[in-house]
Formats: C-alpha cells, sequence, structure tokens
C-alpha cells in the first residue's frame, strides 16, 4: 500500500500539478497568466487589459517551466485555453472570459442581392458605391389638376441617397408645357405619372403661327385651330381671312409653326 502511494505522489510530481497544502507558486502563476491574457489578445484581437482569467483552485501548484508555455484553444469554444510546458511535463486548462470583438462594418447590399435573390455560394455581396447626387423637379408652389406647367412653377433639387427611383423627373424640360394629372403641392419630387402630354392647341381657337423662319423672313399670322395638339404635333388650321387650310406643328400654347 506504501508502494502505491509513493507511486502517485511520484506521478503527480512529474507532472508539475498536484493538489497539495503548501501554497501555490505564485511567481509561476503570475507569469503563466500573462503570456495566456498576451496570446488571447493577439490570437483574438482583443486587448489584453480585459482578458480575464478564472482563479485557479487553491490547491493546485504551478511549476516554473524552462521553455516556452504552449498556450491554444484545445476545443471549439474560445473560453477554454489549455497551457502546456515540455520541461517539466505538465500541462493546465485554464478558464477565460473576454470582450465581445466590435461588430463588422455594414456594408450596403446592392439593389439584386437586396430583393432576396439568392447569391452564388461562396460569392460575397456586391457593396455599392457611396450615395451621389442626383437631380429632382419640385413644384414652388402649389399646381392644381390640370394647369399647363410653365418654367417659372417648377426648380431643380440635388438630393443625396435615397433608393433608385426611375419614375422622378430630372429636368424641368421633362416637364415643360405638360399638365398636371392632379394637385401637386409644393415641395414633392415630381414623377413622370403626376404629368401628361398637354393639348396646347383647341380646336376651334384662334392661335399665331409664324412662317418663314428658314427662309430669313419671319411672317406672323392668326389662323384657326381646326383640330387638338399636344407639343409637336401636326395640326389643321384655318387661314380666317381666305378661308384655306393649311397645316402646322405644335411649339407651345396656342402657337403653331408653318409647314414650308
Amino acid at each position: 500500500m506504501q508502494l502505491v502511494c509513493l507511486a502517485i505522489a511520484a506521478w503527480f510530481m512529474g507532472w508539475g500539478v498536484g493538489f497539495a497544502q503548501p501554497a501555490p507558486q505564485i511567481g509561476s502563476q503570475a507569469s503563466m497568466f500573462n503570456q495566456v491574457k498576451s496570446w488571447v489578445g493577439e490570437t483574438h484581437k482583443v486587448n489584453v487589459d480585459e482578458v480575464k482569467i478564472a482563479p485557479l483552485d487553491p490547491r493546485v501548484q504551478v511549476q516554473s517551466c524552462s521553455k516556452p508555455l504552449t498556450v491554444d484553444n484545445p476545443f471549439t469554444s474560445k473560453d477554454t485555453v489549455r497551457v502546456r510546458c515540455v520541461d517539466p511535463v505538465w500541462q493546465l486548462y485554464l478558464q477565460v472570459s473576454m470582450p465581445l470583438p466590435p461588430p463588422p462594418p455594414v456594408q450596403a447590399i446592392a439593389p439584386a442581392a437586396s430583393q432576396g435573390k439568392p447569391l452564388t455560394p461562396g460569392a460575397s455581396p456586391a457593396v455599392v458605391a457611396a450615395p451621389v447626387s442626383k437631380t429632382v423637379v419640385m413644384p414652388k408652389r402649389l399646381i392644381q389638376r390640370g394647369t399647363v406647367i410653365e418654367a417659372d412653377m417648377l426648380e431643380e433639387v440635388s438630393q443625396t441617397g435615397g433608393q433608385v427611383d426611375n419614375s422622378l423627373l430630372q429636368s424641368m424640360k421633362d416637364a415643360l408645357t405638360a399638365e398636371a394629372v392632379r394637385d401637386l403641392s409644393a415641395g414633392q419630387a415630381l414623377r413622370s405619372s403626376d404629368i401628361r402630354r398637354a393639348i396646347l392647341v383647341k380646336q376651334g381657337q384662334l392661335v399665331t403661327m409664324t412662317v418663314g423662319e428658314k427662309s430669313g423672313f419671319l411672317i406672323t399670322v392668326r389662323v384657326e385651330a381646326l383640330q387638338d395638339g399636344r407639343m409637336g404635333e401636326q395640326v389643321r388650321l384655318k387661314n380666317t381671312e381666305s378661308g384655306r387650310q393649311i397645316s402646322g406643328v405644335v411649339t407651345g400654347p396656342s402657337t403653331v409653326k408653318g409647314l414650308q
């Protein structure tokens, strides 16, 4: 029986870690803790000062190691750290706690990825470029339904960010001589659905027609519209003095250009 007890005692002494009554060797333990904290901080990219190690059992003695300690995470969890010494041979398992790493920067996902479309396995979501400025068209004041829009009613405003909306008007030219299909509030970005091509020349209306611009002279006459017309449309007209029918192209509200 005494031989068995001596063998067990020799085994514990050979590994350097035992459960004995003498106080632990504080110097060796402190050195080991410092090395473990340094390893955890470098490996897991955390502040060394925030790494905490659970106290050892008071009965455990830590022997000085003549070789550099080997430290690793033997399990999936990062909370368990193994410390090994080769001379003398011993090992310990320590419980550590560390601060959570900072969250990764949020990346904007390209529209195709954000609409629920599956990504190719192993592919990374596309990163959208920094927001760019875009120009939108807004009324300066209330524009009532049916009003033919003129330049002094609108303004172009630069905006940054927001979702891409291809229905927004980007130039005042897109809205000039158009007709509002609903009441348009001041400061509200205009969409193509808010306007429609207006009837600029109405049947029975007297309109101004210009002739001869390309020939180096310009004649202006008043004629009667025989049909409705929108911007760029060709309409039939009548000379009120001669009764002769002619054709012209609508160039604006109550104005046409004679065909040459």
